[in-house]
């Protein structure tokens, strides 16, 4: 049979590339340098291949160690959901790594987490902020157990679930051409004029299928990395922009000055938005974590 590794030098190899030092990941393991040394040398000598590069005074880890601790953490992720279902713990008890995009995190989590620490006492809830890419990517690793994010976005070989509905506003200055409108139409928006989110934000992804819009077609003088900043540029009175209604709702155009009007329904229109859900990995023992996550975070979003 072939000798296989072991989880805990799974788990010492896995602290090893994240502290980038074989003290501090002794530190985070508990345990001695010595021990996380020799354990590291074992793993190296059952899968027969270097991990660490021990030439130079700078900690790296050999294009083999870069392959295999990805592959380390999704192998940790599962054995670790392995034992949760096993143990069939009550929902959100114990430690919970949540992730959650910036598009949604400020205008959900000051509401939530008193919600959560009052419900689920015995719940260590660990938050992560990152583009939507990166939190798929890490919910595939085992860095998070949930992600919540913004759909549709492809989830291929994860579990999910939908929760909330979350409309786009036309946000305009007061000195805007369509600030006195009550509503307006996708049709009269002015591409060139459409300050959105830089790309890799779903929310610019979301926000140009809605509209029917194609990139080429968007102003090309500016590219925001928060939905606060494009409401600042739009109060200056460089263009307009789209905010979803969860954002409007928190204050934010209120405290930009801005005009925020509805899209006209009926007649062949739909209102332009997006989903809100979570994503986590298959198997994992995490779907009444996401079920009682849904209760909450639904309550903050009809509040």
């Amino acid at each position: 049979m072939t000798p296989l590794p072991t989880l805990r030098q799974l788990q010492f190899f896995i602290a090893l590339a994240q502290q980038q030092s074989f003290s501090r990941a002794a530190d985070a393991c508990l345990v001695s340098q010595s021990t996380l040394s020799a354990a590291i040398k074992e793993l190296e000598s059952t899968l027969d291949a270097q991990l660490v590069d021990r030439s130079s005074r700078s900690f790296t880890l050999t294009p083999v160690g870069e392959v295999l601790v990805e592959r380390a953490r999704a192998l940790l992720a599962q054995a670790e959901d392995f034992a949760r279902v096993a143990r069939k713990s009550e929902p959100l008890s114990g430690v919970v790594n949540l992730g959650i995009i910036p598009t949604i995190a400020p205008y959900v989590l000051p509401k939530a987490m008193p919600q959560f620490r009052r419900k689920y006492p015995d719940l260590s809830l660990y938050l992560r902020e990152a583009l939507s890419a990166t939190l798929i990517d890490y919910v595939r690793s085992g860095q998070i157990d949930i992600a919540l994010i913004a759909f549709p976005y492809n989830t291929e070989g994860l579990e999910s679930l939908v929760f909330a509905e979350d409309s786009f506003l036309f946000a305009c200055s007061a000195e805007h051409r369509l600030a006195s409108r009550a509503e307006v139409s996708i049709d009269e928006l002015n591409a060139r004029e459409l300050l959105l989110l830089e790309d890799g934000h779903c929310l610019r992804d979301h926000a140009l299928s809605a509209c029917q819009l194609q990139e080429k077609e968007l102003a090309n003088t500016f590219g925001g990395t928060s939905i606060f900043t494009l409401a600042q540029m739009v109060r200056s009175g460089i263009g307009a922009t789209l905010l979803p209604e969860m954002a409007v709702r928190q204050g934010l155009a209120k405290s930009s000055s801005l005009i925020t009007i509805p899209f006209r329904e009926g007649k062949g229109e739909t209102v332009p938005g997006r989903q809100i859900g979570f994503v986590w990995r298959k198997g994992s023992g995490r779907r009444q974590d996401v079920e009682a996550m849904e209760d909450i975070f639904t309550k903050v979003l009809s509040a």
